[in-house]
């Protein structure tokens, strides 16, 4: 029997379930946050940030979303590093998107501070733990917008401009949504600001997933880069 065969199926097995995670895990927090945003008694989805959603009955349900999202995150790096073994951003596309994934396990149990009326009659004074789950909030969006960017370089080499373009247009969207997301959270009455940050939220999402099929389908034979 082949035990080098054997030994290069198992983890073609395992890359791709690795790989898999990365077509999960931002499925899997879209889904739970529109739901959750929907069904939550007092929760305005159009106004008020998904990470409110850890607050209030419930709140669990969205900190482990958070937890589980972010794990699955983390497998789907260590799979896109085992993938893209040389060539651009095949080191700094899983790292990004490994720090991307950590903060979603850190704002699991770091708490964000009641804003714009959720949940009701709350106080909204800042507190320590608030602002540690902010400045994860800006690392997480930092980190996204940042792998979009490498990752466009990447999708240049091997895939052609079309995937180029849609990497760099994500970035640009997301950064943008982040802003705006800021800027809007300022208003007294809040803004579509819950809407903007879910548009930024989705388009990150999808270009992962997508990203994760594409290294899932595409030939061993194309993985390095001379």
């Amino acid at each position: 029997m082949d035990t080098s065969a054997q030994s290069a199926g198992g983890q073609s097995a395992a890359m791709r379930l690795l790989l898999a995670c990365g077509v999960i895990a931002p499925l899997l927090n879209i889904v739970v946050v529109l739901i959750l945003g929907a069904i939550r008694p007092g929760y305005n989805a159009w106004i008020v940030p998904d990470s409110n959603l850890e607050l209030g009955p419930g709140g669990w349900m969205q900190i482990t979303n958070y937890i589980v999202t972010g794990a699955l995150l983390l497998a789907f790096a260590i799979g896109m590093r085992l993938r893209l073994r040389t060539g651009r951003g095949s080191t700094w596309g899983p790292i990004l998107l490994g720090i991307y994934g950590l903060t979603f396990v850190a704002i699991g149990p770091i708490l964000p501070d009641p804003s714009l009326g959720y949940p009701p009659g709350a106080s909204s004074a800042l507190t320590i733990h608030g602002a540690i789950h902010s400045l994860f909030g800006l690392l997480q969006f930092t980190s996204l917008i940042a792998a979009c960017f490498v990752l466009a370089r990447h999708d240049e080499e091997l895939e052609g401009r079309s995937w180029s373009w849609y990497s760099v247009a994500t970035g640009l969207l997301v950064a943008a949504s982040y802003v705006a997301f800021v800027l809007s959270a300022k208003l007294s009455d809040g803004g579509p600001t819950g809407l903007i940050e879910r548009i930024g939220i989705i388009a990150g999402g999808i270009w992962i997933a997508l990203l994760a099929i594409r290294l899932m389908s595409r030939p061993a034979s194309r993985v390095s880069v001379k």
